[in-house]
């Protein structure tokens, strides 16, 4: 096990309060072994010929490479909005106890 095996999503929502419901859920489905929140943040992207600048709220997901897929689907099913953002981050490294940790934490895929 190294870090290849573990993978950071980035995932923004409407607000802290939703973000966080769907970070429980995808920790109690064990699609995540946790995830790090940040309750505001400001995002400007174009959206149907717009460029909007809206709050939001992101958490960072520690999970392991081959959950990807499955976090996607889900995150497709709970979200509110149509294309929500969902990227995956490879680890260039990390402390070995705490990604073991992660892999423990998580289901195999």
């Amino acid at each position: 096990m190294d870090s290849e095996d573990v993978v950071e999503v980035v995932v923004t929502g409407p607000d802290a309060e939703w973000l966080a419901g769907y970070t429980r859920t995808l920790v109690g489905e064990r699609l995540a072994a946790c995830g790090h929140q940040l309750a505001a943040i400001r995002s400007v992207y174009r959206w149907e010929g717009r460029v909007h600048d809206d709050p939001e709220a992101r958490v960072a997901l520690h999970t392991r490479r081959s959950l990807v897929p499955a976090v996607v689907a889900r995150t497709a099913e709970l979200h509110p909005y149509d294309v929500p953002c969902v990227i995956a981050l490879p680890l260039a490294g990390g402390s070995p106890d705490y990604l073991r940790w992660v892999v423990a934490e998580t289901r195999a895929p």
